[in-house]
């Protein structure tokens, strides 16, 4: 039995106070409407299909192919919003289910548990309904005596005593195919000029069909993104739900409150965050790390047994048993290797260190390849930039980088080579020389054991 999911997302941003899109809006650094999308996949088993309306090109090609998309144009609400899919998923699909890309919580587990409930069901359509003491603004749901579903009433429309109830209407559905696509032309125009979904509950009450709820796990799911109001109780959520995930799978989160992680982010066992840490983007940390605290890591790759204070690090890659802080930068294509040293105030950009070198403090090292056990002293800086364009260090093993040194690339500096403090130099260093002053000059071969 087929399965297709459809993910509404035409509506405006108007109470969000946006040129943005609302479903663009971002929730822990990804589109709000990527969660709605994801879940909806997981939960059917195929790629959704998004009503687009509102800035719809710019919503289309924020979506990919994360989603096939269907203009609902003009939009006359989520009634109409479904009935656009008609034309494509007719012939296609047994079962519909209808989630929203505002409600971004809802988890694959929680709409596949929808789907399988309606494929048990003799009826029609199963509601995805809360229990809750904060009414969100949805539609209550109304029974009878025995306990069948009659309506739904919305918020708008309900008298006080149908606004006690805590029973509501999420707006999540899932329906047999054949019996919606008969029932949408039904759904009578509104005086608003729309047609609601949440009619198709009366025209099966009036068909005699049986409807169908099931309640949502965790009313936390069922939180609606319509202001940013909303928008920051979700983050929340989903960033409680995420360090909740971690912290069983063996991280430890020294203060969860005040610890960022974002879904595309991995992190071996036995790893520590500390306060105001912020993993963004696709992240990966190892096992036995210490990261933090104050620290900022994007799209970087960390080994185990790490330990990183109160750094930014950027599009890098960190090997194993690398010690990084406090105060420094990694930026985009910087590599460490095994066992390395970055200590206070280093930035290193486009550059590979080999495993075991060191810069202790206040240097900065672009567009360089740096070989085994290198000493960079305090002060160091690889000029790579003409003015035109960058240009590369090549520092052999073995080397001795004097503080405050000047290494005017294009130069290359051969294995077990120093330099003396405040040396500037211009030209490429044989291996096993010291160069002094200002430009370097080579003054005397070292012995392999200097």
């Amino acid at each position: 039995m087929n399965t297709t999911a459809i993910v509404l997302a035409a509506g405006r941003s108007t109470r969000m106070n946006s040129k943005k899109p609302k479903v663009l809006h971002p929730l822990l650094g990804r589109p709000m409407a990527f969660y709605a999308l994801e879940a909806a996949e997981q939960a059917s088993g195929a790629r959704p299909v998004a009503i687009i309306g509102h800035e719809a090109e710019i919503v289309r090609q924020a979506l990919g192919d994360k989603a096939e998309t269907v203009l609902q144009e003009p939009q006359l609400g989520t009634g109409h919003a479904v009935w656009q899919a008609q034309a494509l998923l007719d012939k296609r699909s047994d079962y519909i289910l209808v989630t929203t890309a505002d409600m971004p919580l809802l988890t694959g587990e929680t709409l596949r548990g929808l789907v399988q409930a309606q494929q048990a069901h003799a009826g029609p359509m199963t509601l995805l309904t809360v229990v809750t003491q904060e009414a969100r603004g949805f539609g209550r749901i109304v029974r009878d005596a025995e306990g069948r579903i009659q309506a739904v009433i919305e918020e708008a429309h309900a008298t006080p005593q149908q606004l006690a109830i805590r029973e509501l209407n999420t707006s999540v559905y899932c329906f047999t195919a054949e019996w919606l696509w008969q029932a949408l032309p039904r759904i009578p125009l509104s005086p608003k000029g729309e047609y609601y979904l949440t009619d198709l509950v009366g025209i099966a009450v009036a068909d005699g069909q049986s409807i169908q709820t099931i309640n949502a796990p965790e009313p936390g799911e069922t939180i609606g993104i319509n202001t940013r109001l909303h928008l920051a109780e979700a983050e929340s959520f989903l960033r409680e739900r995420i360090n909740r995930q971690w912290m069983l799978a063996g991280v430890t989160l020294i203060d969860p409150s005040s610890t960022y992680i974002e879904p595309g982010v991995t992190i071996g066992q036995d790893s520590v965050l500390w306060p105001n840490t912020y993993l963004h983007g696709n992240t990966t940390i190892g096992e036995d790390c210490v990261i933090g605290p104050n620290t900022i890591i994007r799209d970087t790759h960390i080994g185990n047994g790490c330990r990183v204070l109160a750094s930014v690090l950027e599009r890098a890659v960190v090997e194993d048993r690398v010690d990084i802080g406090p105060f420094a930068h990694l930026r985009k294509g910087a590599h460490l290797g095994e066992g390395v040293h970055m200590g206070n105030f280093g930035e290193v950009k486009n550059s590979y260190l080999g495993p075991g070198s060191k810069i202790g403090h206040f240097s900065y090292i672009g567009d360089a390849t740096i070989g085994n056990n290198v000493n960079i002293g305090a002060g160091t800086i690889t000029c790579n930039f003409d003015g035109k364009q960058k240009n590369h260090t090549d520092i052999g093993s073995d080397v001795f980088i004097g503080s405050d040194t000047m290494l005017v690339a294009p130069v290359k500096i051969g294995d077990g080579a120093r330099t003396g403090a405040g040396a500037v130099v211009t030209k490429n260093l044989p291996e096993y020389t010291l160069a002094v002053g200002m430009p370097a000059r080579a003054i005397r071969k070292l012995e392999k054991s200097d």
